[in-house]
């Protein structure tokens, strides 16, 4: 019984939908829903979720029963509550009927209070905002430990989808918040416990990876961030066929530096040796490309010689895929050792070619077209490029 003098149900909608009492929104001995049915989990789902206001008829049918074959929504509707109400019952047999029918509606029992850990975690997360230093910190972890799991993680209704959007935004707004509150502190180890969760809802966010890498440097273990980046790296590909963006690359090449660190003059010497027998053009992540764009501009500075940057881009009528890893293909074959590749996104690339003036870049690309649909004759690619010739960097 809660300080109000009113009987709490508290409700799990946060992960696994469960169900219990509780008192001042502490767990009781929960209860997994069992077989009640997935339409009546639905239909009970949408009651606990709209417990602070009635809920019309019309609404109710409108939403679970838009198209009736028997051409009696209210009988069905009418059919559904009695179920309802009989697995409510079962579930809180001490309970007086739970839901109850006034003129043209239904509402939760005026006597007995609902509390939802959704409500708890949006509450928590708009009142750490207000806050600040450690009471911010400590609301946003607690709020943060709420978030057991996406919203109503069971339920493929419709109406269910937008609310299960908007909790994950607020979760992960929230991770980003406390995890910027504890690097300020410079607490690592908390940091890396935040990462691990909020991967569970979306591993390609790259502010996640970062932190994460940067609390794995700052504790002295540069390798387990290099491990951490080439996991993300791999799954950003197999998943969304793109490369990490500059700034994880930024903390990967703090992180592999850091390792190579610890390495002798002799195996720096060999490290940096090995390789040196490769053929064909370079190919390389977005922000190594970057680096390396800078670095040509520099020597173009002094050498008053020229070089082409292209964009070599597949048409809509492509397999992004195939056609992609086509086209890398013949790019790394038929482009020189000291060209430069870089994936954009599924179906583009970036290339730099050293050296190239205007009319020795126009008949590269006509060669690695022609190659491409020599090869590949099948495919319905259609290939654009599109150039600009690199600039000098300014003589300070």
């Amino acid at each position: 019984m809660g300080v109000d003098g009113k009987n709490v149900i508290y409700f799990k909608l946060l992960g696994s939908f469960s169900l219990g009492n509780a008192a001042e929104g502490e767990n009781g001995e929960n209860m997994t829903p069992g077989k009640a049915g997935r339409k009546v989990l639905s239909f009970l789902q949408y009651l606990i979720v709209n417990h602070e206001r009635s809920i019309s008829l019309e609404e109710l049918i409108e939403q679970f029963w838009p198209e009736t074959e028997s051409g009696d929504p209210g009988n069905a509707l009418k059919n559904m509550m009695f179920r309802t109400r009989s697995y409510l019952k079962k579930m809180f047999p001490e309970q007086k009927e739970l839901i109850q029918k006034l003129p043209g509606c239904y509402v939760w029992n005026p006597d007995v209070r609902v509390e939802v850990d959704a409500e708890q975690f949006e509450h928590g997360y708009l009142e750490a905002r207000r806050e600040s230093g450690e009471e911010r910190i400590q609301r946003l972890l607690g709020t943060v430990a709420l978030y057991k799991g996406d919203f109503l993680a069971g339920n493929d209704s419709d109406w269910a989808a937008p609310i299960r959007h908007y909790y994950q935004t607020l979760y992960l707004d929230a991770c980003k918040e406390v995890l910027s509150a504890l690097q300020e502190e410079e607490r690592w180890t908390e940091m890396i416990g935040i990462c691990e969760q909020a991967y569970e809802v979306d591993f390609s966010m790259d502010t996640f990876v970062v932190y994460h890498m940067q609390a794995l440097v700052a504790l002295g273990q540069a390798e387990k961030a290099v491990q951490r980046y080439q996991m993300f790296r791999r799954m950003l590909w197999q998943e969304y066929e793109i490369e990490p963006a500059a700034k994880v690359e930024q903390m990967y090449a703090l992180a592999s530096s850091m390792c190579q660190g610890s390495m002798d003059s002799q195996d720096i010497l060999k490290l940096v040796s090995e390789g040196g027998e490769a053929r064909g053009a370079f190919f390389c992540t977005f922000g190594v490309f970057r680096n390396i764009v800078a670095l040509e501009r520099r020597h173009l500075a002094r050498s008053k010689q020229t070089s082409t940057l292209v964009i070599i881009s597949l048409g809509d009528q492509t397999t992004p895929t195939t056609d992609a890893r086509r086209l890398q293909r013949v790019l790394m074959e038929g482009l020189r050792t000291g060209d430069l590749v870089a994936r954009l996104d599924a179906g583009s690339y970036i290339v730099m070619l050293t050296g190239a003036s205007a009319e020795s870049t126009r008949t590269v690309l006509q060669r690695v077209e022609q190659m491409f649909h020599k090869a590949y004759a099948n495919s319905n690619a259609h290939i654009t490029f599109r150039t600009s010739q690199l600039k000098p960097l300014a003589q300070q």
